[in-house]
């Protein structure tokens, strides 16, 4: 059986243009990234097959053709959503993927370009469905501030760019966590409470990820990335500090040492 006929509201979802989602990819030596990626969408022709634009994704497309496993994370603004694992299956630069991308609203009237070709993506698994109440945003968004004092960061180094820190301080921010699970493929998980505490140290409730995140060791290389509703995005990395137990209820933290702009003017460029 199919493994997205399994989630109709899931197909719906990949089908709506302005819907977020979320591309996780992985360099060679087992660094993640995470970048938002809107344009992903059903191909129509395989079963679990999605296509995608080669747009402003200058690390994935490297990391892609160095290692085919990929993440997806999808969430409606109903804050339904499902996280997703699968194998990029190439490019292609000519034909029905790259007309069908081309003649979207996202792509057709781009002020910056269209897309380069379409890259293909066969979903292997959804790891979790999932809805986030707002209630349960708010909660755990006041328990991630609560709990900042207790992870300690590098408060000798520079801090993190303003905007960056305003970025990740808005409620309304959507922030996603990449990581590799234990073989090694990315997943992406939302941790929308995820904030800045001290120089460079973002600290967020694990929620619906707690099974995971408290699993992650020490040390592991991670990729925080951050959707704003005026469309602007970064994306941080670092090392995973650990999760600690606050109010019955687990809040990890990472070491940010660089951040890269996501999107336009200068997307992919290092701002710190």
């Amino acid at each position: 059986m199919s493994v997205l006929s399994q989630y109709p509201a899931l197909l719906q979802a990949l089908k709506e243009e302005m819907v977020p989602k979320f591309l996780a990819t992985r360099s060679a030596d087992g660094v993640p990234n995470v970048v938002p990626c809107t344009s992903l969408m059903p191909a129509g022709d395989v079963e679990d097959r999605l296509i995608f634009g080669n747009f402003l994704l200058r690390k994935s497309v490297g990391n892609l053709d160095a290692d085919p496993r990929v993440g997806i994370l999808v969430v409606t603004p109903a804050l339904e959503g499902w996280i997703l694992q699968g194998e990029f299956g190439g490019w292609q630069r000519t034909g029905p993927y790259v007309d069908a991308l081309m003649n979207t609203n996202l792509l057709r009237y781009n002020a910056y370009t269209g897309v380069r070709n379409a890259g293909i993506v066969q979903v292997r698994a959804v790891r979790r469905a999932f809805r986030i109440s707002r209630p349960r945003i708010l909660s755990e968004y006041l328990l991630a501030r609560l709990s900042g004092p207790l992870f300690a960061g590098a408060n000798g180094s520079a801090p993190l760019p303003l905007p960056v820190r305003q970025g990740f301080r808005a409620l309304t921010a959507l922030r996603v966590l990449a990581f590799l699970d234990d073989d090694g493929v990315p997943l992406t998980a939302p941790v929308l409470s995820l904030q800045p505490v001290g120089a460079r140290t973002l600290v967020g409730a694990c929620g619906l990820s707690a099974d995971w995140l408290t699993r992650l060791p020490a040390g592991a290389p991670v990729a925080a990335s951050l959707l704003t509703l005026d469309i602007v995005s970064f994306q941080a990395k670092g090392r995973w500090q650990g999760t600690r137990r606050v109010l019955g209820q687990f809040v990890g933290a990472m070491t940010v040492a660089e951040v890269y702009a996501g999107g336009p003017p200068i997307p992919g460029q290092r701002v710190m």
